[in-house]
């Protein structure tokens, strides 16, 4: 998503390519955020912004930014090419994409993590189960992160590779064979729009109230 913000220029601290085609990109932290919001980035100060989710926790130093390369975009192929000291502009944050401490599912896929991996960080991770879905092995962004602490709460779905402690089908799959899913808690959506729908719909269909569902496509 492209729009017109305010923005400031930052100094690239470091990239780093996580997966093929998929970069967190770090730079200095210049003002407060709440995890879960979303900042918007651009090469020069008078183009639009793309906007994307922090993937840092709220006290942490850095500002880390979970992208993978859109070879028909704009923004992404250049981001890739960004270098220490190089300058990038960014907005301030905004969003309400917030998540509460106590028992909860984040359910994210793809880059869809990012904001989930911002509440991690922050601490709201306790009493939370996380559903990741991905194409692939590598598709699980900050798994190192998440897997010791969250063990068996932190559910990978690969819809086209097997492994090792791997749920084998899509999310929705996973979430259609729950033998339960509490309707009292609440239930946090990020990923593609045919993601988040499809999740809704599954969450309506086994009597999940619509005001516990939250969610927000992924940027």
């Amino acid at each position: 998503m492209k729009t017109k913000l305010e923005l400031q220029k930052v100094k690239v601290l470091r990239q780093r390519e996580i997966s093929p085609g998929v970069f967190v990109l770090s730079f200095p932290r210049i003002w407060d955020f709440t995890a879960g919001q979303v900042i918007g980035l651009s090469a020069r100060e008078t183009d639009d912004s793309r906007l994307y989710s922090i993937a840092s926790g709220e006290l942490d130093d850095e500002v880390d930014i979970l992208y993978n390369i859109n070879p028909e975009g704009r923004l992404t192929p250049w981001m890739s090419r960004l270098n220490t000291a190089d300058t990038l502009w960014v907005s301030k944050p905004f969003g309400s994409f917030f998540s509460t401490p106590g028992p909860g599912w984040w359910i994210a896929s793809g880059t869809g993590i990012a904001p989930f991996s911002a509440m991690f960080r922050t601490g709201l991770a306790a009493g939370k189960k996380l559903l990741h879905g991905g194409r692939d092995l590598k598709s699980f962004y900050f798994e190192e992160d998440f897997l010791p602490a969250l063990a068996d709460k932190y559910v990978r779905c690969c819809s086209r590779q097997e492994g090792e402690g791997i749920y084998k089908g899509r999310l929705t799959q996973y979430l259609n064979e729950c033998e339960s899913l509490p309707s009292d808690e609440k239930y946090y959506l990020c990923g593609s729009a045919e993601m988040v729908v499809e999740v809704r719909d599954i969450l309506i269909g086994r009597g999940i109230p619509f005001d516990n569902i939250i969610s927000e496509i992924y940027f």
